[in-house]
């Protein structure tokens, strides 16, 4: 199904800014997987219709950051209380060194599936999940499993030449890379799967781990030139929590902002997840070089690493978006889960900095200023700015027709919402998604994916993190 008219929706929202985040009119034409037309529209002869009463249409999400491979590391109890640091050496790096193959791919296909039914088409995985002699493809097994899906997907190609654990007695599955091994890799699935075209289904983007820890400098800035002279963009962590400016303080004397400035890694093809701890100058620097952000609130609250200042990014210049993180700190790892924390966590930040105004401050005034709006504005287009999907993102004229349909009317949640539009954000939980298409491919109907056991699934889940807790 390329060519249909989605008829009598309550609402569109369509990821613009202003007065164009709701579009005119309950209709919207899809010809040739393109948006062609949004309003009050009639049916043409033969025309396939989706009735959209008692739904709300947005444009499917774009998630700027996961680590799909810990869709099976969920609630580990010796990392769930942890603060990132702890959590680190508790839960990803204790355990990724013991799934396998079959693991692996089991991860990816539930992380996949869990955004899917949320009404996410674009996924951006940052897979560190490399080591010298790996047996298999992980970055084929993971393009293959998104497309089984239906799903856009941008592979951001993590890993190192460093590692944060002691290295003696490292399993081979926590061994660093070399540079050259990590370089040649790179040229490889760039060749086997970047496609450049705004509207792509498959991206590659080079994403050594984090800057401070993962490589020496000099090599994070070959990997920043690498990476340009293929046309792939750049992406990592940074600045999660306090400790970032610790290490990078002691090691370089200045700031992981300004570090990143000195080895190349600052721009408007480059975006980090996280930014949580940011001084003004550094805000300013990200903005004026147009830096980007996948905003994580969700992962930040597990974490207790605190809320990033996306507003005042924004207005400083630099680019926002949303990601989930990894589900080993983000037990709910789906886009419509991170939105709503985004759109509560943002105005309770602005609330927490408040000043009253007899002390020279604002009141409460700017603690409203995060709209439903915003949070689905960052979470779509946002996010397809920051890959680079030119084509992807909002619901407009010419755009590709990634687009969810959510009910309103079978879910006490919603029952009694003055603004039906905002219910999927707002009202937070899992929405009824009754429809999700992909570049006017049909991917999600009824909450389903056509085809996929998710009982068969659950099953094979639960089978696989006994073996990995029985080789821990």
């Amino acid at each position: 199904m390329s060519d249909f008219l989605i008829r009598n929706a309550t609402a569109i929202l369509t990821g613009l800014k202003g007065e164009a985040a709701r579009a005119q009119g309950s209709d919207l034409r899809v010809r040739g997987g393109k948006i062609a037309e949004i309003g009050t529209l009639a049916p043409l002869p033969g025309e396939r219709q989706v009735d959209a009463t008692g739904c709300v249409v947005y444009p499917s999400w774009v998630n700027t950051h996961h680590h799909l491979f810990q869709s099976l590391l969920k609630g580990d109890p010796q990392g769930l209380n942890a603060t990132l640091s702890p959590w680190l050496l508790a839960t990803p790096m204790r355990l990724r060194p013991l799934m396998t193959e079959e693991d692996f791919r089991l991860s990816a296909r539930v992380g996949l599936l869990e955004l899917a039914l949320s009404g996410c088409a674009t996924v951006a995985d940052h897979n560190y999940h490399y080591f010298p002699g790996m047996a298999y493809d992980g970055s084929a097994i993971l393009f293959e499993e998104a497309a089984k899906l239906g799903l856009r997907f941008v592979l951001c190609r993590g890993g190192g030449t460093l590692s944060r654990l002691p290295s003696a007695d490292l399993r081979p599955e926590s061994r660093p890379e070399t540079l050259d091994g990590f370089l040649r890799d790179v040229q490889r699935i760039a060749r086997e799967f970047h496609d450049p075209a705004p509207d792509a289904m498959q991206r590659v983007v080079v994403a050594p781990t984090t800057p401070p820890h993962s490589m020496e400098p000099e090599q994070m800035r070959e990997t920043a030139r690498v990476a340009r002279s293929l046309g792939l963009r750049l992406h990592s962590h940074l600045s999660e929590t306090v400790q970032y400016h610790d290490a990078v303080h002691a090691k370089h004397g200045m700031k992981p902002v300004q570090f990143c400035e000195s080895i190349e890694w600052l721009g408007p093809d480059v975006w980090f997840a996280h930014l949580v701890k940011l001084d003004d100058d550094e805000i300013a620097l990200l903005g004026k070089t147009q830096s980007g952000i996948a905003h994580c609130p969700q992962s930040n609250g597990r974490l207790g690493s605190g809320i990033a200042p996306v507003r005042q990014l924004e207005a400083a210049g630099a680019r926002i978006s949303i990601g989930v993180d990894g589900a080993a700190s983000n037990e709910a790892a789906d886009m419509l889960s991170e939105t709503h924390a985004a759109w509560l966590m943002q105005r309770a930040r602005a609330g927490q900095d408040a000043v009253a105004l007899y002390r020279g401050g604002k009141g409460e005034d700017d603690a409203a200023a995060t709209t439903v709006e915003d949070v689905v504005r960052w979470g779509s287009a946002g996010g397809a700015a920051v890959l680079g999907l030119d084509a992807v993102g909002t619901l407009e004229a010419g755009k590709a027709a990634d687009i969810s349909i959510y009910g309103l009317d079978r879910d006490p949640r919603y029952f009694g919402l003055h603004d039906p539009a905002i219910g999927p954000v707002a009202s937070g939980g899992n929405a009824d998604l009754r429809w999700m298409f992909v570049g006017g491919r049909e991917v999600v109907r009824d909450g389903k994916v056509p085809g996929l056991d998710v009982m068969e699934l659950g099953r094979k889940s639960r089978e696989a993190v006994k073996g990995i807790l029985s080789r821990s």
